[in-house]
């Protein structure tokens, strides 16, 4: 596996997009390792994506893109304004309470750091807030996405690796769940430090309050037929990604009249260009988690480890640390592609449960999107804001340090991650 690692890096290196460098390298090591006919590759190449949970993704995709386009999106950021608007510092509340709803409705986290930019970043201009900040905390609140369900991420380590689908859908709740708090206590004592124009606030008015809930209410009846739809077993997660498509048509189109049928093909191209990335990274991860499973990389990796590693706890450790430093430059699906399949099963050798793994494993990924040098959602805060990428970083700290603390958590007391998945009947 010398040869694959290297030339994985090398490739990176030099600037070839990760989809190409995981399939250059798994024909490279293919070629040069073993005798296996190179007839191989097109076979786990096309049986990587020939899984029926996976088609999930596309739908999940396309229903984030039909919210923003829909006015789904603006309709629970209006809703959140009104919740926690009277609030000191409370376009910054706003921003986190409405990733927060976006997050239980697209499972994407640059989308929804993308669409709650675009509409708080004017106005929190306007009012003279920290843009720096601002963009920070929205960056690091994208980040939910990943965690709360719908999440792509947690499809996509769960299809990789054969898991519940439903049973880390529940685990992510409880964690993401957890995280707002923190993010809107970071957001107030950063309001009470700084100047009157934190304190320049709506007052709290119960009409409004009520007019902007059922303006969202067909918004966010999303959320319950996603999670309510999986958990009462009236369909599986892939067929919840398929309703919540047509049902994001019917309300954009029909409801809040913001979407038209003449939007549609553009709609339908902004997701299927996203999906077919994401499509591509799981064909040719599949030939890489085969030439790994070949080689006995999960083995020899497990070896190496017990020499070093006696206690679950110890190897948790080892395993946070590692994937935090590499997600600051490894892009997530690449990560999940690559490396799930070969620390899962080690995990499971030490007593973890691989659902509690997964989840651990996902939350560093989420992590990683907002952690510099490489910070998907921190670029895509930055880039809304029309910020430098380093004023940002440099904003980051508190509210990075918020996820890191939840993350702990969840690593070793496992039952915050796993109360609901056993409950519900899809765990023992």
């Amino acid at each position: 596996m010398t040869l694959a690692f290297s030339s994985f890096v090398f490739l990176l290196g030099i600037g070839t997009p990760v989809v190409f460098a995981i399939g250059c390298t798994a024909i490279i090591t293919l070629v040069f390792t073993t005798d296996v006919p190179i007839a191989l590759i097109a076979h786990q190449f096309f049986g990587g994506m020939d899984k029926f949970p996976i088609m999930a993704i596309p739908f999940f995709v396309l229903a984030g893109v039909i919210m923003e386009a829909g006015g789904l999106s603006q309709r629970v950021i209006d809703f959140s304004s009104a919740l926690v608007g009277w609030i000191t510092g409370s376009l910054l509340m706003v921003s986190v309470v409405a990733a927060t709803g976006l997050a239980a409705m697209s499972g994407s986290g640059s989308a929804d750091v993308a669409a709650i930019s675009a509409i708080m970043q004017p106005e929190l201009k306007k009012r003279k807030y920290d843009i720096d900040f601002s963009a920070a905390l929205i960056s690091t609140a994208g980040t939910l996405a990943q965690i709360i369900p719908p999440s792509i991420m947690m499809v996509l380590i769960a299809v990789v690796n054969d898991l519940s689908v439903g049973a880390l859908f529940l685990a992510g709740v409880v964690p993401g769940l957890l995280t707002v708090p923190a993010l809107l206590l970071i957001a107030y004592v950063h309001a009470k430090r700084g100047g009157e124009q934190y304190r320049e606030v709506q007052p709290f008015n119960l009409v409004h309050l009520g007019r902007t809930f059922l303006y969202a209410v067909p918004a966010l009846v999303m959320i319950f037929i996603i999670i309510g739809g999986i958990l009462g077993g009236v369909f599986t997660p892939t067929e919840a990604a398929c309703v919540a498509v047509f049902y994001g048509l019917f309300v954009g189109i029909f409801v809040y009249r913001d979407l038209k049928f003449s939007d549609l093909p553009a709609v339908a191209m902004r997701a299927t260009g996203f999906s077919c990335g994401i499509l591509m990274l799981i064909a040719v991860g599949n030939i890489f988690s085969w030439l790994f499973a070949h080689a006995d990389v999960p083995g020899a990796v497990a070896a190496w480890l017990s020499g070093v590693v006696d206690e679950p706890w110890e190897f948790l450790a080892v395993v946070n640390v590692f994937l935090m430093v590499l997600c600051m430059f490894m892009e997530t699906f690449p990560t999940i592609l690559v490396l799930s399949p070969v620390l899962l099963p080690i995990a499971v050798s030490y007593g973890i449960d691989p659902i509690h793994f997964a989840l651990v494993f996902i939350f560093n990924c989420a992590i990683g999107t907002v952690t510099p040098p490489m910070g998907g959602t921190m670029f895509v805060g930055a880039v809304v804001a029309e910020r430098p990428i380093m004023n940002v970083a440099r904003k980051l700290f508190w509210p990075w340090l918020a996820m890191v603390v939840v993350l702990i958590l969840i690593t070793y007391v496992p039952e915050v991650g796993l109360f609901l998945p056993k409950i519900s009947g899809f765990m023992e």
